[in-house]
């Protein structure tokens, strides 16, 4: 894999996640399908999102290899399909440095290596590694429209458990 960047236009419905596979790091999309409503926790309230069905759900893992792979479209099942609410921690919250997995959904997300996991409370920005800082996802009527996109491996593969 080479630094080279690029844009990109992929097909991507309701029965599949896109994955991005880096060399220190992955990222995992679906699209957020006819659910409308989530829920973000923060230490001090709880915000309704209201999405539209073009929008995404990212996650990102700090790791590579199938173990990640999975733990990404559980966390994006959880959130999805059982309603899961998003968590974001307080700043300097001690749990920061152990996620392996964070996540986000709206319109449009961009991963930023410069801010803690799991703090951040905007829904478009994303904690990622080195490699994906600037990555820019955003929700499209037929897939998704990724800018800043790395050299890496896409596949699109069955969103099912």
């Amino acid at each position: 894999m080479n630094d080279s960047i690029s844009d990109k236009n992929i097909s991507l419905d309701d029965s599949e996640m896109l994955l991005l596979r880096g060399k220190t790091g992955t990222v995992a999309i679906v699209k957020v399908g006819p659910r409308s409503q989530f829920f973000l926790e923060t230490e001090d309230e709880e915000i309704v999102l209201g999405l539209d069905p073009k929008d995404l759900i990212v996650a990102s893992a700090f790791s590579v290899g199938e173990l990640y792979e999975n733990g990404l479209k559980c966390v994006l099942y959880m959130v999805r399909e059982l309603k899961s609410p998003l968590i974001v921690l307080p700043k300097n919250h001690k749990a920061s440095a152990r996620l392996p997995i964070v996540v986000s959904a709206g319109e449009r997300t961009v991963l930023s290596c410069n801010i803690t996991p799991g703090t951040h409370p905007n829904q478009d920005v994303l904690c990622g590694s080195d490699e994906f800082n600037g990555l820019e996802a955003t929700g499209t009527p037929t897939g998704v429209e990724l800018k800043n996109l790395p050299q890496c491996e896409i596949a699109r593969v069955k969103f099912k458990i």
